[in-house]
């Protein structure tokens, strides 16, 4: 008997891998855009249920689906909307003690048939609690159960064989977070809430204000405008740690110039060492950009971007100094053509 011919391997090379990967992301960003011209009002029903909800909003979902869940969750919670996930199996073994009446369920199944979700809906329907669905189909029993439905419509799965939940669970996401978005600008969550809730990482950074980052104390060099320039940088030396610029003040004690080490430098390359023993107000920036304590960190690096400056002086209601931001503190936060 003659063997069966061996499978004829084509190899899948780098022109083919990128054609493939193009249309996947084309499939998902068409599934996403024909979605948004889609919704009517039945989002803007979900939408207020979750923003008059008085408990938690309870995510459910099974598999990718609740995946997907997981991720909606997280930017409910960050985005002002009290939330928590919930797995429709862990769900009949006891999980559901975390359910309370004044939630709002949000159920997410491409199919709107999975066992373990449609298990949970008369349980949820038993408490008193409302449920928006997002699935595929409104007439699946997931859709017909909810008290407003989001339908997806029919979606293709990308690839080849069409089979992995992609397309579907790329558009569930974001709807999900459509929801949570519009939720959060209805009841008025500003910048200063979320960085409340994300104080960590880079992005917690960018959130705080110049008042957590700023140098001040014994960091700063402060000089009248009226002592040399010797004076200021031979008998006002500062041990360790110090800042790289000279905030200079009038007789009232008001900010009224800076003068840095680069300036210094400068002085010395343009052969004007006489200025040394001059009073500072000759040599110094007159007027320079300031900020307030209570600003938003990103203002800084947007003045000390913009301005091609690498010392800010901070500053009270009256014009005192009170800190400096150095750029070699935000340095993750500048610009690239300013970090390099």
């Amino acid at each position: 008997m003659s063997s069966l011919p061996a499978h004829q391997f084509i190899p899948f090379g780098d022109v083919d891998q990128l054609r493939e990967a193009r249309h996947v992301l084309r499939e998902a960003s068409q599934a996403i855009a024909e979605l948004s011209q889609r919704l009517d009002t039945r989002f803007c029903a979900a939408a207020r249920l979750i923003e008059t909800c008085e408990g938690a909003v309870v995510v459910t979902g099974m598999g990718k689906a609740g995946l997907i869940g997981r991720k909606i969750t997280a930017t409910l919670s960050s985005t002002g909307t009290r939330a928590l996930f919930l797995h429709p199996a862990e769900a009949v073994h006891g999980d559901l003690g975390c359910v309370r009446k004044g939630d709002v369920a949000l159920a997410l199944s491409n199919s709107g048939e999975t066992e373990e979700l449609c298990r949970l809906l008369p349980i949820l329907d038993q408490f008193g609690v409302p449920i928006v669905a997002i699935t595929g189909r409104a007439t699946s029993t997931l859709g017909k159960s909810a008290t407003v439905t989001l339908e997806l419509g029919r979606l293709r799965e990308a690839g080849e064989l069409g089979l992995a939940p992609t397309t579907s669970t790329t558009a569930m996401l974001a709807l999900g977070d459509a929801l949570a978005l519009v939720v959060s600008r209805t009841r008025g969550f500003t910048r200063g809430q979320f960085g409340m809730f994300h104080p960590a990482g880079h992005l917690g950074k960018q959130l705080q204000c110049v008042r957590d980052l700023m140098r001040g104390g014994d960091q700063l060099r402060v000089a009248p405008e009226t002592a040399t320039i010797r004076e200021v940088f031979v008998n006002r030396r500062k041990a360790g740690r110090r800042t790289g610029a000279v905030m200079l003040l009038d007789d009232e004690g008001r900010l009224s110039g800076i003068f840095t080490d680069s300036d210094l430098v400068r002085l010395l390359e343009n052969r004007r060492e006489s200025q040394i023993d001059e009073a500072i107000s000759g040599a110094m920036t007159h007027c320079p950009k300031t900020i307030y304590a209570e600003a938003p960190l990103v203002d800084a690096v947007n003045l000390l971007s913009q301005h091609h400056i690498s010392e800010l002086p901070v500053i009270d209601s009256e014009r005192r100094p009170i800190g400096l931001v150095d750029i070699t503190d935000l340095i993750s936060l500048m610009p690239e053509e300013r970090a390099e």
